[in-house]
């Protein structure tokens, strides 16, 4: 080496191989980081969006039901409408029509989806999603507080979904210090 001139080549290339590692070529360009999905609040109701058609059979006797589960006010929450009809028969010799509205909402605090219906019967239940299957095809919700009720009493509504277009809905009952017991059961089709 006289006087570092054989040594300039060198550390020329050197320095211009350690940039080459630190500047990103086109295949290692650093993408910034976006922000994480936020997770569907609404994935385990989902399939129950729509309009819908069904057969009831239970306590009132056997009947039609209609009922629709829609996305409304800016999607935040689901409303339910409901209807069963029960013609006269030897069990309900009067027959009856059965309405109620409910809302489906996320409780972001709990982390949990809350059913609030408000029957014309002039009950109102609260529930709260008490368990979903594996699956995803068995939706448990359990009430938390029955209004125009003596205390004690518990509903429990269960989701059944057998497809995209079809799901059976049983609604249980238990009086105070017994178990539940099926009131009604109904299947529901998709409407078309």
């Amino acid at each position: 080496m006289k006087n570092g001139r054989d040594f300039a080549p060198v550390a020329i290339l050197g320095a211009l191989v350690v940039a080459s590692l630190a500047t990103p070529t086109a295949s290692q360009t650093v993408e910034p980081s976006s922000p994480p999905k936020k997770a569907d609040p609404w994935r385990p109701v989902r399939t129950l969006l729509g309009s819908w058609e069904g057969d009831a059979q239970g306590e009132p006797g056997a009947g039609r039901s209609e009922r629709e589960y829609r996305l409304t006010l800016r999607d935040r929450f689901i409303q339910v409408t409901s209807k069963s009809t029960y013609p006269a028969q030897p069990k309900n010799p009067k027959g009856e029509v059965h309405e109620d509205v409910g809302f489906l909402s996320y409780d972001k605090a709990a982390e949990k989806l809350v059913l609030r219906q408000f029957h014309i019967e002039g009950f109102v239940n609260e529930y709260v999603l008490d368990s979903l299957s594996a699956d995803g095809r068995t939706i448990v919700f359990v009430t938390t507080a029955i209004e125009s009720i003596p205390s004690g009493w518990k509903g429990r509504e269960t989701f059944q979904i057998v497809s995209d277009d079809e799901f059976v809905e049983t609604f249980a009952l238990a009086e105070p210090g017994k178990d539940f017991a099926t009131y009604s059961q109904t299947r529901f089709r998709r409407k078309r």
